[in-house]
């Protein structure tokens, strides 16, 4: 099983490449103190997590988040904190709750730690809290890595940490980053940022479906394009993602809250799965996407199944 708290340089691979200030941010006053209320987020953390030694400040918070920045971030940007909130408002209301807690706790970094990674309410490392972690070199504008970066890794805490259960077994198959692209797609068209959603289907248009990212698997399978919008746009867009992950919850192997086996998803269960998801047989469809790696194997993979998980019905 892979752990759940992901590399910082895998987040890089999904957000619209923008120019990013690299010269030292303007230091302004110290952080003002928040108002204590019942069940406020503490006003400080600090960080025990891989080269992360900082303590960070509460700077916002509200039912949704508790924003943190580093002592390196502008004080003035305040875009992030309604944006955020908005994100993970509609994380919850389409994939469910992620633990006890109803917050997602953001921590921000400037010209400090770069890149990004999360973790869930499973990680003792981040204090069982569900957490992103992101640094750039400014972040003043709700637009391109700047939010992308953030969303896709709560992408990863959706994918890791869904429906009471921990683990990522689809990993396996789409890597690091494919589904992202359809995620942060989705989260854009579902709080008001068709804009920044039309940006994200021109990069996928474009993308090289060569590229290399971490934990790659088919090259030159254009997974945005030919497999996941198609059946986001025909079987229910967001109602389709929840849709798999309950699906892999309810069916995959586990031990309690823990998804357990001994060999990796193959593309042929993938795509039962997602089957299921959708209400309909996607084999064709997937023979279309993956091309020449929808083998006779593969094609055996799927019928064995059907057989191993005939509760997922289509």
């Amino acid at each position: 099983m892979k752990s759940f708290i992901f590399s910082a340089i895998a987040v890089s691979l999904l957000v619209i490449t923008v120019s990013c200030s690299c010269t030292k941010a303007k230091q302004t006053a110290p952080f003002k103190p928040i108002s204590e209320k019942p069940g406020a987020p503490p006003k400080t953390w600090k960080e025990h997590w891989f080269e992360h030694d900082k303590t960070v400040n509460l700077v916002y918070y509200d039912d949704n988040v508790a924003f943190y920045y580093d002592g390196g971030v502008d004080k003035s940007v305040v875009w992030p904190f309604k944006t955020m909130s908005n994100v993970w408002s509609y994380v919850k209301k389409n994939y469910g709750a992620f633990g006890d807690s109803s917050r997602l706790y953001v921590i921000f970094h400037q010209n400090s730690y770069g890149g990004g990674h999360p973790a869930s309410y499973f990680d003792a490392s981040h204090d069982y809290r569900n957490t992103l972690d992101a640094g750039l070199g400014n972040w003043t504008s709700p637009t391109g890595e700047q939010i992308g970066m953030p969303v896709h890794e709560i992408g990863h805490i959706v994918c890791g940490a869904s429906n009471g259960v921990q683990g990522a077994p689809s990993d396996a198959i789409w890597g690091d980053s494919k589904f992202m692209e359809i995620f942060n797609y989705d989260v854009y068209m579902n709080i008001g940022m068709q804009e920044e959603a039309a940006k994200v289907y021109k990069q996928m248009e474009d993308k090289d479906p060569y590229e290399d990212y971490p934990g790659r698997r088919y090259p030159g399978v254009r997974w945005f394009i030919n497999w996941f919008y198609p059946i986001y746009d025909k079987y229910g867009k967001g109602e389709l993602l929840n849709k798999y992950f309950k699906v892999i919850a309810a069916n995959y192997p586990k031990k309690g809250k823990v998804f357990t086996r001994d060999r990796d998803m193959n593309l042929g269960e993938f795509v039962h799965f997602w089957s299921g998801a959708a209400g309909v047989s996607l084999k064709d469809q997937a023979k279309f996407a993956f091309g020449e790696y929808w083998t006779p194997a593969v094609e055996a993979e799927f019928a064995q199944a059907q057989v191993d998980f005939p509760n997922v019905k289509y």
